[in-house]
Parts: structure tokens; C-alpha cells; sequence
């Protein structure tokens, strides 16, 4: 199997963000998104500036939807291109990942849905349950 280049990688988690936000787009147009591109190929120029206005050390999740749902206060998808957990469960190794995790963590605690996720028809399932009439 061939061994995909960082851009291709890159390039697959931009597909999975743009997707997501077309099923958003057309099966939610009431519901405001908004789409974290701090990930996605930016010049140098636009990296420095993104970093002089972003929480030092916060990993943002790569795509933010401002709505109160089932007691919460707004659900925070980490796209992946593939699953960041090992077959035991445990999280893969990187200090990136890890970061995310930890964001991930203090967003669940200020009443926030927020997790990792990687398969459109598992998104599409998130989406619809979290956003569906209560």
C-alpha cells in the first residue's frame, strides 16, 4: 500500500470538514456553523497571523456548531482522517493529538459535546440525533 504525502492526508481531513459541512448546508440551513481552517494548507503569512489571534496551546476543534442541544451547549467535531485510537482503545502517540484530547476534555467540561471523529455516516448520525427536534 502505497504511503499517503502529508498533503494528500491533509487533503482527505479537508474532504471529510468540506462534506460535513455540505450535509450541514443542506439538511440544517437553520443551524450556524462555523469551519476551523487553522489546520488546512495556509501560507506562512497567514500561519503567523492565525497564531497571534488563537489561545496559545488551545487545539481547537475543526468545526463548531452553535447550538443548544440536550442540555449542551454547542457540539465540537475533531475530524480525522482515520481513527486516533489504537486497537486497545488508548489514544496514539503525538503530542498534537494529545493536545486535542486535552481540548477535547475541557470543552466536555464547560457543557460542551465535543469528540473525535472520522466516518462521514457516523458524523451524519451524530449530526442528526444532536440536531433533530427534542
Amino acid at each position: 500500500k502505497r504511503q499517503e504525502s502529508p498533503s494528500e492526508y491533509k487533503f482527505a481531513e479537508y474532504k471529510l470538514q468540506k462534506n460535513v459541512a455540505g450535509f450541514l448546508n443542506l439538511y440544517y440551513p437553520d443551524v450556524n456553523f462555523i469551519s476551523n481552517p487553522i489546520n488546512l494548507s495556509l501560507t506562512k503569512m497567514q500561519r503567523i497571523r492565525n497564531t497571534e489571534i488563537q489561545k496559545k496551546n488551545f487545539k481547537c476543534p475543526d468545526l463548531i456548531i452553535f447550538a443548544s442541544r440536550h442540555g449542551l451547549n454547542g457540539l465540537l467535531l475533531e475530524l480525522k482522517r482515520e481513527t486516533p485510537y489504537k486497537l486497545n482503545g488508548e489514544l496514539k502517540a503525538g503530542e498534537h493529538l494529545a493536545g486535542q484530547w486535552q481540548a477535547i476534555l475541557q470543552l466536555r467540561e464547560a457543557g460542551f459535546d465535543a469528540d473525535f471523529y472520522w466516518d462521514f455516516e457516523t458524523i451524519k448520525k451524530k449530526l442528526n440525533w444532536y440536531l433533530e427536534d427534542n
